[in-house]
């Protein structure tokens, strides 16, 4: 009964995958709650506090002329128009900086402190990203096989052919995984700080943020108008978007790949037949190797 037990299996991998995927839910929600709720809670008194002082100050003014100023600031924001400085302040639609938010349309970070405000932009940007973004998918699946094959010839080099292909395997991952956590995780923050004035905690929250493609926006590099930045600031930042963003897929896909293989995943593969294949149990570093270098072979990163 091969069928019924490809289908059993594999109605109880999904059963467990839903649950667990919804107790990750429920479980952020609750945390993010208890950690940022009172925080909200403070800042909006204090905001409110602020405005009641500014309106005993400022005696001519009412609530509601506040209030309307106030909306002229929000709608100022929204789109894209830092409310600090003056008319001097740097373009948001410079070449850099429209460089800059082209690449966040096509990776799909959608940071969300600037945005189109004319039709034919909002239009430009649906088609751009409709485009765009399998273009960008497929390049970064390109950039990512090639730096992994770049890493496996050097260590090639450097070892000759005495390394076996489990040694070599093993020390492709390693390389791989320390070089771009150094490249794209633990030094871009340090330029971030000094840059934009952050703290590393900061710096390596906006670095991960921004490779993951989640993209907040409460953080984005070249913003400030109080400082003076170089022209090719956001787009050197663009382009090291770029290559975390295959680094960091790569180590999705393999995290992804791994809880699968642990979890024994039994996938049905649609060929002439019907038949059951077992992923066995993991049992050792080889294991995960097989599945890092079976996704490269197959071309999926």
């Amino acid at each position: 009964m091969p069928y019924f037990t490809v289908c059993n299996r594999q109605l109880s991998w999904t059963l467990t995958l839903v649950l667990g995927y919804l107790f990750y839910l429920i479980l952020g929600a609750m945390m993010f709650q208890l950690l940022e709720k009172q925080a909200e809670a403070q800042s909006r008194n204090r905001f409110q506090m602020k405005k009641l002082m500014f309106l005993q100050n400022y005696t001519c003014l009412d609530r509601q002329a506040l209030e309307q100023f106030v909306q002229v600031i929000m709608e100022a924001w929204e789109k894209g128009v830092n409310p600090e400085g003056n008319s001097t302040n740097p373009s948001n639609w410079d070449f850099s900086n429209s460089f800059f938010f082209a690449g966040a349309v096509v990776t799909t970070i959608g940071y969300g402190n600037l945005a189109p405000s004319t039709v034919a932009g909002q239009v430009f940007c649906v088609f751009y990203a409709l485009f765009g973004v399998p273009l960008n998918l497929a390049f970064l699946n390109r950039l990512g096989k090639g730096l992994t094959e770049l890493q496996k010839q050097r260590i090639m080099v450097n070892m000759g052919t005495w390394a076996g292909p489990t040694v070599m395997q093993t020390l492709t991952m390693v390389l791989f995984l320390m070089a771009g956590t150094l490249l794209f995780l633990v030094f871009p923050p340090m330029i971030f700080s000094y840059v934009e004035g952050w703290s590393y905690g900061e710096g390596f929250y906006f670095t991960f943020i921004t490779l993951s493609t989640i993209g907040f926006g409460d953080y984005v590099v070249g913003t400030d108008p109080s400082k003076h930045y170089i022209s090719v600031y956001r787009s050197l930042a663009a382009i090291w978007i770029v290559f975390g963003l295959a680094w960091l897929a790569l180590i999705f896909n393999l995290g992804a790949n791994l809880m699968e293989k642990f979890l024994q995943f039994n996938k049905q593969k649609p060929n002439s037949g019907i038949t059951e294949v077992t992923i066995s149990k993991p049992s050792g570093p080889l294991n995960i190797l097989s599945i890092f270098s079976l996704n490269i072979s197959q071309g999926r990163y």
